[in-house]
This record gives structure tokens, C-alpha cells and sequence, in this order.
């Protein structure tokens, strides 16, 4: 197998701090496009998104990731140039060192191995690459699943190559994600005099038997593959910088981590019940950012732990801890999908970095799954 070393290194020397991709796409589409891939750019505004295929029949597998990173942070703090990709104590070191170049690097060269052995493999091979995935992540991969859905076109399996690995390649497997719902409440009172308080209403005082209600809410218990449901406020604002004055109006914002035993109607409705039985003036402006998606054991879930497995000697385990990711775009489109990818432990942080063994072990790791889902 070709090394994945050295592509991660091209990738990592790429300045492509979001929305810029820097180049790292081009590099892709040129290595896919010889091993036969059909490459499709797909700007939208500042944002580049690349969608590579290979093949026409089911069943698809999709490898899906971003070429975009996080500013690096105060550059003197670095043992070295994060744009430098540097190998020291047996590992690599630079910006997207581990999330996720090295990931992206490993898919193609996964890719470019199946390819040469299976050159008339069964199903189809894709790649779904965006530079939006750290910033508001709303002209990347969720701009790609619209135009896939709007010319009919379906992914089987979805590999994720985030850096799912909490101590060591392969020990955790992200096999779904909550859901994120955010509200902003605006609590309507009076204004006046601190020294009148009969003239006013205070919406800090009103609000606060509903705040203590919702804190202490049990939203559901979760279920075997997800924690509880939490609720969470995150600020609040009231005042007129004036300290003899009562506030006419509160604003709140709060944020929902919900698993899929919860839906955000449901939610939605006891938050709204809850407020109009503490007779509150308000209104709320709700954001769905997430909803939660779940890949049970099966076929994908199956290989993608044999090829662990394999390779590592690890038996992984399921988690759909943690935030959310580009996942839950392509979960519209994708009934399996899972994220694999290096440990976590230093992204986005000073002297980001991956073992240089675990960026051998990878790239097999998806070529065992492309095996076992396409041989």
C-alpha cells in the first residue's frame, strides 16, 4: 500500500484554515481522478466541497471528511511551524494532523489500493470532502447531501473520518450523535423604578421558579445507546446598566443535548408548557442545529470492527458521545454511518499530531471495511 504519510504531509503543509481550502481538494481530485473517480467541485461562495465517485451501482460507500481547520493559536507556542509537517518522537506534527487530514489522506490511499485490486469491484466508491466543517458549516457538506437528494442519489455506508479514538486507534467508534436544539426566551416585564416596585414587573424575579423547573427537569432517561437528555442555559442578559432601574425584558439562551428518545417537538412543547404555567409573557426562537441519528450493529458497525480489529488487536467500542459533526448531514441520506478516525486527544490545540503508527494502521483499516462491504 502506497503511504498515507505522505499525502497527509501535502495536506498539512495547505494553509486551509476555514472557510479556505488552500489547494488541498486539487490534490485530491488529481490522485482520485487517475484511480478513475469522477470528481465534481462544488464552490458555494467561500466555501469549496469536492464529491468524488467510482462506480454507478449500490451498494455506495462513502468516506466523508473536511480539509478545513481551526487557526492554529499563537504560532511562538508551537515546537514548530504548525504548516510544517514535522515527524518527531514517532509521530506527525501541524495543524489537521489529526483532524483530519491524515484521516483524508487514509481514505485515499484505501481508495487507490482497492481500486488496483478490484478495478471492476461491485458497487460504488465516494468521497464527500468540504473546507466548511469547522466554521458555521452551512456551505458544506449539507450543500452537497441537497444536491445529492435532489438528483436521487443514496449512500449505503458513510465512514466519518473524525478522530473518534480516545487513548489509542480504533478504541472507540462513533456510531451516532445527540441531537443540538437551542432556544433564544425573551421574558416580557415592566420597567421602573427599583424604588417602585409595585409600578413594574421584574422578568429576572418571574423567571426564575421556570428557570429552577427546567434545570431540574429529567427530559428522559436516555436509552442503551444514549445518556439522558440535558438541558442546559448558557446566558442571560437583563438591564439597563443602571442599577435603580427594574428591567423591562430577560433574554435567555438555552441548548438541548437530545437522544433519540426525545423528539424536538416533545421538546419543544414542555419547554413552552413549563414557561406558560409560570403565566410568563414570552416568546421563543428556536434553532434546530442537530438531530440525533443512531447506526445500530450491523453490516457497516460489523466490518468496520473486524477491520479494528484486525489491525489493532482492539475490539472498539460504541460511543455517540460528544458534539456534533457533518454526520448528521449526510445521516439524511445514509441509514449507516460511523465515525473512525485518530485520537482526539491533541485537536485543536498546540502541537496537534497523530502516531506515525496509527496513520499506517488507518488507511487499512478502511481497506479491510471497503473489503468486507465491496469485495
Amino acid at each position: 500500500m502506497h503511504s498515507a504519510r505522505e499525502l497527509a504531509e501535502q495536506l498539512i503543509a495547505r494553509r486551509s484554515v476555514t472557510p479556505d481550502d488552500a489547494g488541498c481538494q486539487a490534490i485530491l481530485a488529481q490522485r482520485l481522478a487517475a484511480a478513475g473517480f469522477r470528481c465534481e467541485e462544488i464552490r458555494c461562495g467561500e466555501v469549496t466541497n469536492l464529491w468524488a465517485r467510482r462506480g454507478e451501482r449500490a451498494p455506495l460507500l462513502c468516506f466523508a471528511g473536511h480539509t478545513d481547520v481551526v487557526p492554529p493559536g499563537p504560532i511562538e507556542q508551537w515546537r514548530t511551524d504548525p504548516f510544517v509537517p514535522t515527524v518527531r518522537d514517532g509521530k506527525l506534527f501541524g495543524r489537521g494532523a489529526a483532524d483530519m487530514k491524515s484521516s483524508i489522506a487514509s481514505f485515499v490511499v484505501a481508495a487507490e489500493t482497492f481500486v488496483r485490486e478490484r478495478p471492476d469491484h461491485p458497487g460504488s466508491i465516494a468521497l464527500l470532502i468540504t473546507s466548511d466543517e469547522e466554521g458555521p458549516s452551512v456551505d458544506g457538506t449539507a450543500r452537497i447531501v441537497e444536491r445529492l437528494k435532489q438528483r436521487g442519489e443514496r449512500i449505503d455506508y458513510c465512514i466519518v473520518g473524525e478522530p473518534s479514538s480516545a487513548e489509542a486507534l480504533g478504541d472507540t467508534i462513533r456510531n451516532g450523535r445527540r441531537g443540538s436544539l437551542s432556544g433564544t426566551l425573551t421574558v416580557r416585564g415592566v420597567q421602573g423604578h427599583v424604588a417602585y416596585p409595585q409600578l413594574a414587573r421584574n422578568p429576572i424575579h418571574l423567571v426564575a421558579p421556570a428557570l429552577a423547573e427546567l434545570a431540574g427537569t429529567e427530559w428522559d432517561r436516555g436509552n442503551e445507546y444514549f445518556p439522558a437528555t440535558t438541558w442546559q442555559a448558557s446566558s442571560i442578559h437583563a438591564g439597563t446598566g443602571a442599577g435603580n432601574v427594574i428591567p423591562g425584558t430577560l433574554e435567555l439562551e438555552f441548548n438541548f443535548r437530545f437522544s433519540t428518545a426525545s423528539t424536538e417537538d416533545s421538546l419543544r412543547e414542555r419547554v413552552e408548557s413549563v414557561l406558560r404555567r409560570h403565566g410568563l409573557d414570552f416568546s421563543v426562537q428556536w434553532t434546530l442545529s442537530a438531530r440525533p441519528f443512531l447506526t445500530r450493529p450491523g453490516e457497516l458497525v460489523g466490518a468496520v470492527t473486524r477491520a479494528v480489529r484486525a489491525r489493532t488487536g482492539r475490539t472498539p467500542q460504541l460511543s455517540t458521545a460528544g458534539g456534533t459533526s457533518d454526520a448528521r448531514f449526510i445521516a439524511e441520506i445514509c441509514p449507516q454511518i460511523v465515525e473512525l478516525g485518530p485520537v482526539n486527544a491533541s485537536i485543536h490545540k498546540l502541537n496537534e499530531h497523530i502516531e506515525l503508527s496509527a496513520l499506517e494502521q488507518l488507511p487499512e483499516i478502511y481497506l479491510d471495511t471497503l473489503r468486507a462491504l465491496l469485495g
